[in-house]
């Protein structure tokens, strides 16, 4: 039976930081949906980041990569929300997102999933 792990510590800082940033994002989403009483579609967007990061936390390249794809499209949801609605959660929706895609892109990120990722 595979073990499956939800933070894998051997992995560098970057990694390890947005595996957590990506089950936040899902967390938070999964509370806000369930407190608003809905689900669509922008709920299902973190859900799967959350498990992109899961993907991460197992060395799972397609984990990585649906990963960098989902938080570049929560960057660009916050983007056109800082757009419509301006202020200070749009400012830290903003934020949150772009940390994201920064540590996950980031070159000691890309070169680990390159070299150990299956």
């Amino acid at each position: 039976m595979a073990q499956h792990q939800w933070l894998d510590r051997s992995q560098p800082q970057t990694l390890q930081n947005a595996v957590i940033l990506c089950y936040i994002d899902a967390g938070l989403a999964l509370l806000s949906g369930v407190l608003a009483g809905g689900a669509g579609i922008l709920l299902l967007l973190p859900i799967l980041l959350g498990v992109g990061g899961f993907g991460i936390a197992n060395d799972k390249r397609w984990g990585y990569w649906s990963a960098v794809v989902l938080a570049g499209l929560t960057l660009l949801d916050a983007l056109y929300v800082l757009a419509v609605a301006p202020g200070i959660s749009s400012i830290l929706l903003l934020l949150f997102a772009g940390v994201l895609v920064a540590l996950l892109v980031h070159p000691m990120s890309r070169q680990y999933q390159r070299l150990w990722f299956r």
